[in-house]
């Protein structure tokens, strides 16, 4: 998954990325470099940022009705 689908999908990938100073939003790869490929580049464990945001909580009302 590009960086930018990962904003499209979930916005609040912007904070994760912040966290380990990953300044996706303004880099032109952002569109086509792929969340590891933007990890490695930054020095970081790419598995920290997948698994940061897979936890994030989900956008979606999972009330009981």
């Amino acid at each position: 998954m590009s960086m930018m689908e990962a904003l499209q999908t979930d916005p609040r990938a912007r904070d994760v990325f912040a966290a380990h100073g990953m300044g996706c939003i303004g880099c032109m790869g952002v569109s086509m470099e792929s969340i590891e490929d933007g990890a490695r580049m930054h020095g970081i464990d790419p598995n920290t940022v997948l698994s940061e945001l897979n936890n994030l909580p989900s956008l979606v009302d999972n009330r009981a009705e």
